[in-house]
């Protein structure tokens, strides 16, 4: 997948001497470069010699750090309680120069990007539990953040090819780690998943909440999963188990392909209908995510108890 992208949108490059618009720059294409690259490193390291949970952080850490020094970031959010928009840059500071370009730490947005990058990471990075869950998801993402940017309001043809460049990367992969897959992504194509959707729901223009529509499901999941295991099981959040909601809808007696199918459904159907939605239905959308994802919850949860007492 790694390859297969960065061919591709190499080729696209020396094809168009430029990508065709001004959203994504050479700079922002180095430090994704990098940031990915790092994540690949680190995934073939923690794959072959299995790193201790507490070093797995530091490749995405330091991918985080690649992308906001090149100048990706989200400087302001569509106030979604009103009208106008919240910005993220108005706390910021010079502290170095390269290569003749000055850099800045932008207090906010550069707080916002970091914790949103890795938050999308991780999401994927623990999702990653049924063959082809995170590989169709990101898919699917990558195919409606091609769409949205292709929309007259925001017209972005260069994101639009990065994103469709992603799903055709992904969906490749998919044909291979569909149900029962041959091959699978491993620590470092989990973790490129999440952070490339993340990366372009940046530079899109800040199409955060697009991305949480289509990611809210794991999303709502990996944060029950944490609070779970720090303050109910008091235990440490890196080692896992198989209580997540994909493992849950097993035991609750549906067939892997069928939960699968499941997740893919309502990633799509939130995705496709944040299409439709200025700032204000996406969170009423959001809030409609999360009764689901708490009827999901509360079902898987009856359901397993009820065919354990069966047997």
């Amino acid at each position: 997948m790694f390859l297969s992208f960065w061919i591709s949108v190499f080729f696209a490059v020396f094809l168009f001497g430029d990508l065709p618009s001004i959203y994504v720059s050479k700079n922002f294409l180095i430090g994704i470069f990098v940031s990915s690259a790092t994540l690949m490193l680190g995934g073939f390291f923690d794959d072959k010699y299995r790193i201790r949970p507490v070093l797995q952080i530091v490749p995405p850490i330091i991918a985080c750090l690649a992308i906001i020094a090149s100048g990706v970031g989200v400087e302001f959010v569509t106030n979604p309680i009103g009208e106008g928009v919240v910005h993220l840059d108005l706390v910021q500071w010079h502290f170095a120069d390269f290569f003749g370009k000055p850099l800045h730490f932008v207090l906010f947005a550069d707080i916002f990007t970091f914790v949103w990058l890795m938050g999308m990471m991780f999401t994927t990075k623990l999702l990653d539990g049924l063959d082809g869950l995170v590989s169709g998801i990101t898919t699917i993402g990558a195919f409606i953040l091609f769409a949205l940017s292709l929309t007259d309001k925001t017209y972005q043809p260069d994101v639009s090819l990065i994103s469709i460049i992603l799903a055709g990367a992904f969906a490749g992969f998919l044909i291979f780690n569909a149900h029962p897959a041959k091959i699978f992504l491993g620590e470092g194509g989990s973790l490129f998943a999440g952070f490339m959707l993340g990366v372009v729901a940046i530079i899109s223009g800040g199409k955060v909440a697009t991305a949480l529509l289509i990611m809210g499901v794991p999303i709502l999941d990996v944060a029950w999963v944490i609070f779970r295991r720090m303050f109910l099981e008091r235990r440490s959040i890196g080692k896992g188990d198989s209580k997540h909601l994909h493992f849950r809808l097993l035991t609750a007696g549906l067939t892997h392909r069928q939960s699968v199918f499941l997740l893919w459904g309502l990633s799509a159907l939130f995705g496709v209908a944040s299409l439709f939605m200025q700032t204000q239905g996406k969170v009423y959308c959001l809030a409609v995510l999360v009764l689901v994802t708490l009827i999901l919850g509360i079902w898987t949860t009856k359901r397993s108890k009820s065919l354990l007492d069966r047997h």
